[in-house]
């Protein structure tokens, strides 16, 4: 039996570039399947793989230094069309003869890009002068042998070229980024021109092809999941229930460190809306007794990951035939457990079911461990769950606890609840909630002097945190209205005991990380 939404695939290798995810997300915008591997992938692997097309990335590494990474060459003669995009390009160059070199200038930025010859990369934009974005050290000094120059820009005399059949391609400038204005069209046409592509990934077809597969592999075994009120675990949960129905039991943990009316939340839709089998386990007293003291931000982070644990175990321990684990696994998930550039330093450590105990013995599944984070979203509404649930921003594991500088008390968490909830409100009535990547206050336990009324005030301190960002990898404060900033700082010094003063954070990650611990 064929599968169409796979039989079409896009190979990436990735040479460590920074926007590698990002250009897999404009393919599969495109509609068609893609991976991302490592430039090191053997070509045995490759050929059994049977790309329709093969991208090589950008990187920071320049391809004439010792130890630079480079693919296995016999790669270009696959007779396979190929993408090279930056470092992707220079590596085609130096393997084929061609000549790489450093740039009198380093080009970064926006740059005019000259298109001398449409061919099929560049169908349609032939003759005229288009904005990209440039962001390189090395240029193409001389193009390999049998090769043609086919668009320039000031500091590229080589900026994009191609082989004499047109079917393969190297390009100097990014245009996976939004910065690039055709960006989108030149992918388009190297997948359906180029590659012949018929743009059959589409989420109402995984639906279909997921439902079977869980379907197939569950049989009548049951499935333990996981549920946070978040978009990933949501979706993977209403999945499987449509693929093995009555036969997935929902695990809630309210470990008291939610937002204001969360649980209920999640009671209701899933509960009730969708009718799951959902047991909700109130464990805010023990997380708040394992918490009591501590001001680390990295030992609250496992002390609540261990505890979760614990919790989670004891209750999936009362399912009996329980033969899976259901976790919302994504493919950014999957990317990041295979390392192009060596292991990352961690900044902060993050919780999850896979860290449940082995004699569980319980087998993953992880229906969505295929998708980006927009294509489960499109996934949640193909299903039918509701925009509060598809759209919600990203929460932390730990919850109000990574909000709360120093120590967490009732008292803090009731304090820093209610101003939380003022912000959402205010932030959805100006209507500015789906075009952040996340907004949300934070508790800063240093008190200073205020007057309300006639009376000294000496309380606490509320900070607003909002920003942009397409991944969370990098963020940007918001720009956010003053009259905006404005409302919801009265609100939370008139409406919230022991709040006298609001400030908001204007700093972007990196320096600064999103979340304050």
């Amino acid at each position: 039996m064929t599968d169409p939404l796979h039989d079409e695939k896009i190979l990436i290798l990735d040479f460590g570039a920074q926007y590698t995810q990002l250009i897999a997300r404009r393919v599969r915008e495109a509609g068609v399947y893609c991976e991302i591997h490592p430039f090191s992938m053997p070509l045995d692997a490759i050929r059994k793989m049977q790309p329709k097309g093969i991208i090589l990335s950008g990187g920071p590494a320049s391809v004439y230094e010792a130890g630079a990474p480079k693919s296995d060459p016999r790669i270009l003669d696959l007779g396979i069309p190929i993408l090279g995009i930056c470092y992707g390009m220079q590596l085609i160059t130096e393997q084929l003869g061609g000549r790489v070199g450093r740039a009198a200038e380093r080009e970064f930025g926006r740059a005019v890009l000259r298109v001398n010859e449409e061919a099929g990369l560049f169908a349609g934009l032939g003759g005229r002068d288009t904005t990209v974005w440039m962001s390189h050290g090395d240029r193409i000094d001389g193009s390999p042998p049998g090769w043609r120059t086919i668009a320039e820009s000031a500091n590229s005399p080589h900026a994009a070229f191609t082989d004499e059949p047109g079917r393969r391609f190297g390009i100097q400038f990014h245009p996976e980024v939004a910065h690039t204005e055709e960006g989108r069209r030149i992918f388009e046409n190297f997948l359906v021109r180029v590659c012949g592509c018929t743009r059959s990934w589409t989420m109402r077809g995984f639906i279909e092809t997921s439902t079977s597969d869980v379907k197939a592999r569950v049989g009548g075994a049951h499935v333990i999941g996981g549920l946070s009120g978040g978009v990933d675990s949501a979706v993977a949960a209403v999945l499987v229930d449509r693929a093995v129905p009555g036969r997935l039991t929902c695990i809630f943990v309210d470990n008291g460190l939610l937002r204001q009316g969360e649980a209920d939340q999640v009671r209701k839709v899933f509960g009730e809306m969708f009718q799951l089998d959902l047991r909700i386990v109130d464990a805010a007293d023990r997380f708040l007794r394992a918490l009591d003291g501590v001001e680390d931000p990295e030992r609250k982070r496992k002390i609540i990951g261990e505890t979760f644990i614990r919790v989670f175990e004891e209750e999936a321990r009362k399912i009996e035939d329980a033969r899976f684990l259901m976790q919302g696994t994504l493919y950014p998930d999957v990317i990041e457990s295979v390392s192009v550039k060596g292991p990352s330093v961690v900044i902060k450590s993050h919780h999850n079911v896979g860290g449940l105990p082995a004699d569980m013995k319980l087998e993953l599944l992880e229906p969505l461990r295929e998708l980006f984070k927009d294509e489960v979203r499109a996934v949640g509404r193909e299903l039918g769950l509701p925009d509060a649930i598809v759209n919600r921003q990203p929460f932390p594991g730990p919850g109000l606890a990574v909000r709360i500088v120093g120590p967490v008390t009732r008292e803090r968490l009731e304090t820093l609840r209610r101003a939380d909830a003022i912000v959402d409100q205010e932030i959805r009535a100006a209507r500015l909630y789906d075009d952040l990547w996340q907004s949300f206050a934070v508790f800063l336990p240093i008190q200073s002097v205020g007057v309300m009324g006639d009376a000294r005030t000496y309380e606490n301190v509320i900070v607003l945190r909002a920003v942009t960002s397409q991944d969370g990898m990098t963020a940007d404060w918001a720009r956010l209205p003053y009259d905006v900033l404005g409302r919801i700082s009265n609100r939370i010094i008139n409406e919230v005991p022991g709040v006298n003063r609001v400030a908001y954070d204007i700093s972007s990650k990196p320096p600064s990380t999103i979340e304050w611990e």
